[in-house]
């Protein structure tokens, strides 16, 4: 008798992308779903030698918008959002899988992730810790594994407002985890690798504010996660994350946001 797949391996990718996706060899069942954001109508296929691939096409762009689809199309009981250029650490995430079967009240486990080095692509901490509002801003989408069932129960859904190709190109992650934790949810860190993932790639820049756009971006992220008291939050973090060449006009305009 085959097992019933636990996991889904959701991929967001471009009809362009496909073709260029690292599908995972894991040696234990799962699901892999993939949703295409295909406007142009572009022809794109699949490799034959997979099982358990299902495919949801989208006229719309965006990133976010085209992970929602992936978890509402989601019946596993877990979902890992996976890189169309990223490799899954298939131990990792046995270890974390393993962990939300011993933790029911878990809702979302993050981890580590590598570069081509093999080393860790910005800092982490070095043992399990539960995450907060204060400090989850910088995962990212390939760092998490989610509780499909408890994302659907509280109608969870990534902000599209956010995430690349919407007007604020950042912030999506954070806003998610953040309205989960709102929810009554938990949320835990594992000192664990999940996926390797080049350094060259959107997103990849987690350190400090680059230009004006994401400086402008990073404020509407903490004014969706913390409201009226996001001024102190983006004051307490500009000061904390100070760089050469920052001005005092350019902290005012980021605390007012």
């Amino acid at each position: 008798m085959n097992e019933v797949p636990r996991i889904t391996i959701g991929y967001s990718t471009l009809a362009s992308r496909v073709e260029n996706i690292l599908f995972p060899s894991l040696s234990f069942p799962h699901s892999i779903l993939i949703s295409v954001q295909n406007p142009g109508s572009s022809r794109f296929t699949i490799p034959r030698s997979l099982t358990n691939v299902s495919v949801v096409e989208s006229k719309e762009t965006g990133v976010t918008k085209s992970r929602n689809k992936v978890v509402e199309n989601t019946s596993t009981d877990y979902l890992i959002f996976a890189d169309d250029d990223a490799t899954i650490d298939a131990e990792g995430l046995a270890t974390i899988i393993s962990y939300l079967d011993s933790h029911p009240a878990c809702d979302l486990v993050t981890a580590i992730t590598t570069n081509e080095s093999g080393l860790a692509r910005k800092r982490y901490a070095i043992r399990e810790e539960n995450l907060t509002l204060f400090n989850s801003a910088k995962v990212g989408t390939i760092e998490m594994v989610l509780r499909v069932a408890s994302a659907k129960s509280r109608r969870l859904h990534f902000d599209e407002n956010f995430g690349a190709g919407s007007a604020n190109p950042l912030g999506d992650e954070y806003i998610f985890i953040s309205d989960l934790l709102k929810s009554g949810g938990q949320a835990v860190f594992l000192p664990v690798v999940l996926a390797s993932h080049p350094d060259e790639s959107s997103g990849a820049n987690t350190e400090g504010v680059e230009n004006s756009h994401t400086l402008t971006a990073r404020a509407k992220v903490f004014t969706r996660v913390f409201g009226w008291k996001s001024p102190f939050v983006r004051a307490y973090f500009y000061l904390r994350r100070e760089r050469k060449g920052r001005t005092f006009p350019e902290f005012i305009r980021f605390v007012r946001g």
